[in-house]
C-alpha cells in the first residue's frame, strides 16, 4: 500500500508536470524536520481552485472561496490550497476576502515561523521566508510578523500557540507571549467548540501540567476556566495536604497522570476539587478545615462547565461521575462486599481509581485504599462482577408481592445477599425470599 507521503508527493508531482509551483506547507514540514511522522499534508500551490479541479476531477469545492480544495487520492485526504494574502478579519476567525499571490505573501499570512515552512518533496529544497528554520532549531514559537497582528485575526491562535509550546515542548517567545496576555479576554470572541479542540490536544499530551501552566501565565484560563483560577489560595487541611491550597494539588494530580491519560479522566482531575472554594468552612471546634458537599456541588458545577464548552454527553456523564464518587474511596473498607462490587462494576471505573491514585499522589501519598480495591479486584476476578440475578420480579408475585417501594427494595436485598455468595443456587435464593414472605 502506497503511503499517505508518497501520494502527497505524487500529488505534488502532477502539480509540477502541469507547470504549477507545488510545495508540501506548514505543520507537515515543521514535523519532518523535527523526525517525527506528519498526521497529514498540506500542499500549497499557485495553481488556482479550478486549475487544481481540472487536474483531479474527484476534489471537493468545499473551501474553494478560501483557495482550498480537498483531494481524495488512495484513501488519504490532502488540502490543496492556492497561495493567497488575506483581507481584513472583522470578526477575529475568517478573512473577508481572499486574493491569490506568491509563496513568499503566503507565508506571512500564517501564524507561526515554525508553520510558515514550504518544502519540495522532489528537489529536497526548503523554503523559508520568516526564519522558521532558526526558531524550529531554537524550539522557540514565534508569531509572524506583529503578533497582535496575527492574534486579532484569528484569536483562536493564541490557544494553538500554547498547544503547540506544550506538544512541541518549545518556548512562546516573549513578544508573542505578551501580545496572548493582553488578548486573552479575546477569546471570548471564539466559538466553544473551537475552543474545546484545542484545549483537548493540550490535556491529552503528555506534558498537559505544562500546557496548564502555560494557560495560566498567559491569562488564557482566567479567561477560558475562571473556575481553576478560583482554586487559588483555597487552603485545605495541612495534615492531608501538605502540598498547599487547591489549585496546587490540581496541578500536582496532573503530573502524576499516566501519558496516556483519557479525556475524562484529565477533566475529571480538574474539577474533582472545583467546589471546594465555594464549600470552604473552618470548624473552630475541630480546628480543620472542611468542604463539606464539595463532591455534589462539584460534580454539578462540572456538568455546567462542560456544556458551556459544548462537551458530548458521553464525556460529561463520565466526568460527573467520578467527581461525584471520588470522596467515596475513604469509606471503601467498611463497604459491604455487595456495595464495593457495585462500585467497582460502574463504567469507567479504572478511570475513577485512577483519579483516586492521582489525589493521593497529589497530597499525602497515602494509598492505603488504593491498595485495598487494587487487592479485591483481583480477589473478585475469578466470577463476574455482576452475576446474572437468581430473583426476578415473576418470583415476588408467585409469592403475592404487589408493585411498591417493597418490591424493589426486597429485590436488591436478594441480589446483594448474592453478591455477597450467600446464596449457592437459586433455590436457597427462593427458600430466602420464601422466608421475606408474609403467611398469606
Amino acid at each position: 500500500m502506497i503511503s499517505m507521503k508518497d501520494t502527497a508527493i505524487a500529488i505534488v508531482r502532477n502539480l509540477q508536470k502541469s507547470g504549477y509551483e507545488a510545495l508540501f506547507a506548514g505543520g507537515c514540514v515543521r514535523d519532518q524536520l523535527l523526525d517525527q511522522i506528519p498526521g497529514d499534508y498540506d500542499i500549497a500551490t499557485n495553481a488556482t481552485p479550478e486549475q487544481v479541479i481540472k487536474l483531479f476531477p474527484s476534489a471537493s469545492t468545499v473551501g474553494a472561496h478560501f483557495g482550498v480544495v480537498l483531494v481524495k487520492k488512495g484513501g488519504f485526504h490532502f488540502e490543496v490550497a492556492t497561495f493567497r494574502t488575506d483581507g481584513n478579519y472583522s470578526d477575529g476567525r475568517r478573512p473577508e476576502s481572499v486574493s491569490f499571490s506568491t509563496a513568499e505573501e503566503d507565508a506571512s499570512r500564517r501564524d507561526f515561523t515554525v508553520n510558515g515552512l514550504f518544502f519540495d518533496p522532489l528537489s529536497g529544497d526548503l523554503i523559508d521566508y520568516v526564519s522558521g528554520q532558526q526558531d524550529l532549531t531554537a524550539r522557540l514559537l514565534r508569531a509572524i510578523g506583529v503578533p497582535e497582528d496575527r492574534f486579532s485575526e484569528d484569536y483562536l491562535r493564541m490557544l494553538r500557540a500554547v498547544r503547540f509550546a506544550t506538544t512541541l515542548e518549545f518556548e512562546i517567545e516573549s513578544g508573542t507571549k505578551d501580545s496572548i496576555v493582553s488578548l486573552a479576554d479575546k477569546t471570548a470572541h471564539i466559538a466553544p467548540e473551537r475552543i474545546k479542540e484545542e484545549l483537548n490536544k493540550i490535556w491529552l499530551s503528555p506534558n498537559r501540567q505544562r500546557g496548564f501552566d502555560l494557560l495560566v501565565d498567559t491569562g488564557l484560563m482566567k479567561a477560558i476556566l475562571p473556575e481553576i483560577i478560583d482554586l487559588q489560595g483555597c487552603e485545605q487541611p495541612p495534615q492531608w495536604h501538605p502540598e498547599g491550597d487547591v489549585f496546587k494539588h490540581t496541578r500536582l494530580m496532573l503530573g502524576h497522570l499516566p501519558d496516556d491519560a483519557s479525556l475524562p479522566l484529565v477533566l475529571s482531575v480538574l474539577f474533582h476539587d472545583i467546589a471546594k472554594p465555594a464549600t470552604y468552612t473552618y470548624d473552630e471546634a475541630d480546628d480543620r478545615i472542611r468542604f463539606n458537599g464539595h463532591d455534589k456541588l462539584g460534580s454539578e458545577m462540572a456538568v455546567t462547565i462542560l456544556r458551556r464548552l459544548r462537551y458530548s454527553n458521553e464525556v460529561i456523564d463520565a466526568v460527573e461521575s467520578a467527581v461525584a464518587n471520588h470522596m467515596k474511596f475513604k469509606d471503601v473498607q467498611e463497604m459491604r462486599i455487595a456495595t464495593l462490587k457495585r462500585f467497582i462494576a460502574k463504567d469507567r471505573f479504572d478511570d475513577e481509581l485512577e483519579l483516586h491514585r492521582v489525589d493521593c499522589a497529589g497530597s499525602n501519598q497515602n494509598f492505603e485504599n488504593y491498595e485495598f480495591v487494587r487487592e479485591k479486584i483481583t480477589e473478585f476476578e475469578s466470577e463476574p462482577l455482576m452475576p446474572k440475578t437468581l430473583l426476578n420480579g415473576r418470583d415476588l408475585i408467585e409469592r403475592g408481592w404487589k408493585a411498591g417501594p417493597e418490591f424493589g427494595d426486597l429485590l436488591e436485598r436478594g441480589f446483594d445477599l448474592q453478591l455477597e455468595n450467600k446464596f449457592a443456587d437459586r433455590s436457597e435464593a427462593l427458600a430466602w425470599l420464601d422466608e421475606q414472605t408474609p403467611s398469606q
